[in-house]
This record gives structure tokens, sequence and C-alpha cells, in this order.
């Protein structure tokens, strides 16, 4: 792994940085952190791996997870599990599906996750940050309220998004909250080694690594790791399975999450961005990554 990150490090750099988020626009493009763990707890980090970043989209994998040991099958009476093939704040396709967003790794669809959380929770804030911390066994993970306030001030077309999704009566509660919730949760920092270790639990059938605390269903988390599989990288899902082979999910921060169900979890982060919105040497890395090592699931 040493090796494959030295050559990819070396590459030049390519993409831009996720300029229509203030806060983003500003982190230095050479950065580059790896982070690998084994539910046996063998782990390595290589770089920029204990440096905090947005995680922004990969938030939603967690949302999703609390939502559904929460209310069960019925989420899917609200949003979909098919890829999307379009943008991830396509307005199109909302109209075309009656409201009913195409899976919830897309920003409607992590909009109707969050609304639900929104219902079942007191403090829904404060309670999906206690849950992201329990399975992580890290009390110092939090949000970042420059980068929700980044967020909030040129969120337009989030805001049109939520709206819609109200007028179509997918959103039970008003857009402000979800909207105020929504962009907490994707504002969240976290090494890539908090990261991996935090996602380890979807390498071993829904339970914590860290504290054996049962996250979520056996079932369900193979039904979470088969949605990253086909819709974790938005319209390059299939290009990410083609390439590299694992069930993941991307954030416009720079960085991504991979899981080998059995085996590993391993984040990558670098904040350059392809035109698909998807970390560039990331993508690079983890395609040599499984390609050497034949290390994933096909």
């Amino acid at each position: 792994m040493t090796s494959i990150y030295t050559e990819v490090k070396a590459l030049p750099t390519q993409g831009k940085r996720a300029l229509y988020i203030p806060e983003l626009a500003t982190v230095n493009p050479e950065k580059f952190g790896v982070f690998i763990s084994s539910i046996d707890e063998r782990s390595l980090g290589l770089g920029d791996y204990q440096e905090k970043f947005s995680i922004q989209s990969i938030a939603k994998v967690l949302s999703l997870c609390l939502a559904y040991s929460l209310v069960g099958e019925k989420i899917w009476d609200r949003v979909g599990v098919e890829p999307s093939g379009t943008a991830f704040n396509s307005l199109l396709q909302l109209e075309a599906d009656n409201g009913i967003p195409r899976n919830p790794f897309i920003n409607a669809g992590a909009m109707v996750v969050a609304d639900v959380l929104v219902s079942e929770l007191d403090r829904p804030k404060e309670e999906f940050l206690e849950m992201v911390r329990k399975i992580s066994n890290n009390p110092t993970l939090n949000y970042s309220s420059t980068i929700a306030q980044s967020e909030k001030e040129v969120g337009y077309r989030n805001i049109a998004l939520c709206h819609f999704l109200k007028s179509l009566n997918n959103i039970d509660n008003t857009p402000d909250e979800v909207l105020d919730f929504y962009f907490d949760l994707c504002s969240i920092e976290m090494t890539c080694e908090e990261l991996t270790n935090l996602m380890l639990f979807l390498a071993n059938n829904g339970k914590s690594v860290q504290n054996e605390h049962q996250v979520i269903s056996v079932t369900q988390s193979k039904r979470i790791n088969a949605l990253m599989q086909t819709c974790g990288f938005y319209d390059e899902s299939g290009e990410f399975a083609f390439r590299v082979g694992l069930p993941g999910k991307s954030g416009v921060g720079g960085g991504i999450i991979a899981i080998y169900p059995n085996k590993y979890a391993v984040s990558v982060w670098s904040p350059m961005l392809n035109e698909k919105g998807n970390s560039h040497k990331g993508m690079e890395f983890l395609e040599r990554l499984t390609t050497q090592t034949q290390l994933s699931i096909f």
C-alpha cells in the first residue's frame, strides 16, 4: 500500500475543489491521506491521514443507518434504491418521479432521510452526533459550524430541492428545519483514521468494532453496502464499481470511504475533484489498491 500511495501522490494534481462551498475552496489542494483498518483492527495510515476534513455526503450513509434503524423498511416508501443517472442535485428527476428521490445518497434522498430523523428524534442534531460518537467510541467528533454556515449561505439549489419535495408531499416538517439539520450533518469533520474506524461497522455486519454496539442489523448492513456499491458516487457509481469493485461513498470535501465486507474499511482524502465531484487521486488510489492486491469483492 505504501508504494501505491507514493505512486499516486506523485501524479500531477488534477481537478478542482468544491468552489461553490466557500470554506472548501480554501483547502490545500496537495493534501492526500489514506487510512486502512481490518475488522481484526490491524491498520496503516499514510500521508495526511490525521488531518481533519469535511466528510460532506459520506455522512449520508450514517443518517441513513440511523433512520433505517428507527423506521425499518418503511423508509423505502419515501426513497428509492436505484442509481440516479443524473446529477446529485437534479430537480428534473424529482418531478418525473413524483417526489420520490431515486436513492438516499443524492441530495433530495438525503433530505428525505433528514426529514425522517427530524420526525423521529426529539433533538435530531444532538442525537445524530451522539450516534456517530458512540459507534466510533470517539467523543470528540463534531460538526463544523463554519462549514455548515458556509453551505447555508450559498445552498440555493438545496433550498429549492427541499421546498420542491415539500410541494410534492415528501417532506413532513418545515423545509427550514430539515435544511438546518441537513447542512449540519454534512459538515462533520473527521480524519481519515477517524472515518475508517467509524465506518468499519459496515465491514463487520453492522456491529461497531470499537465497542461491539450493533448499529444496524446484518440485513440492513448488507442493503446499505449494496446501495453504496450502486449509488455511492452519484453518476460515476458504475465507473467506481468497474474500476475499484467495492461499496463506497464519496463527499465533495474530497473524502472517500470504501468497504470490503468481513475484511476491511479504507478511507482516502484528496480535495481535488474530478468532473463528477469525486476525489481524483482518491479514485486512482483505490483502483490501484484493489487491482494490485486483488482485494475487491469481484
